[in-house]
């Protein structure tokens, strides 16, 4: 009941923070670009255009998060394999993120990363009880603890495997 919007929610705030990563890093390239600085005697273009390339990366790896988590809303289903591997890559980011952002900047932006890391892992949680198709008929329940089974056959002998084939 409760998976569906929230995958939806984590789809549209990551995607949210695709756009805000790649564009912070564009105007921080383009900052670092007109008034040429330089950091420990690094080229100033060589900074400018990593920062810009490291905001296209960054930008395009939460949209494919968010891919994720859109296709996980539209199909009820649980992440499987690479998107599950993203989904819970995600989850760690948004952690390292949320420490970084307690000492650093504040506790609003803490409070933010650590709501994102809570609702990415519940889209990761909640499916985890839906594997396959639910059977169609009831299983009937054992009756009792069954007792083990003797190494003897239904005639008594003892069981032994069949002979090995032997070749002519």
């Amino acid at each position: 009941m409760i998976r569906r919007p929230v995958a939806w929610v984590v789809a549209v705030v990551l995607f949210a923070e695709a756009l805000g990563v790649a564009m912070l890093n564009w105007v921080m390239g383009e900052l670092v670009d007109a008034q040429n600085m330089s950091l420990a005697g690094l080229d100033p273009d060589a900074m400018s255009m990593s920062s810009k390339i490291g905001g296209i990366v960054f930008g395009l790896y939460f949209a494919l998060c968010a891919l994720v988590a859109l296709l996980v809303g539209i199909r009820d289903r649980q992440p499987a394999g690479f998107g599950r591997v993203l989904l819970i890559s995600a989850a760690v980011v948004h952690g390292l993120l949320g420490a970084a952002a307690w000492s650093l900047i504040g506790r609003p932006q803490f409070l933010f990363m650590i709501v994102m890391l809570g609702l990415i892992v519940l889209v990761l949680v909640t499916y985890d009880g839906q594997r396959g198709p639910v059977a169609a008929e009831p299983q009937d329940a054992p009756e009792g603890p069954k007792e083990p089974e003797s190494p003897q056959g239904a005639d008594g002998s003892p069981v032994t495997s069949p002979p090995a084939p032997t070749t002519p």
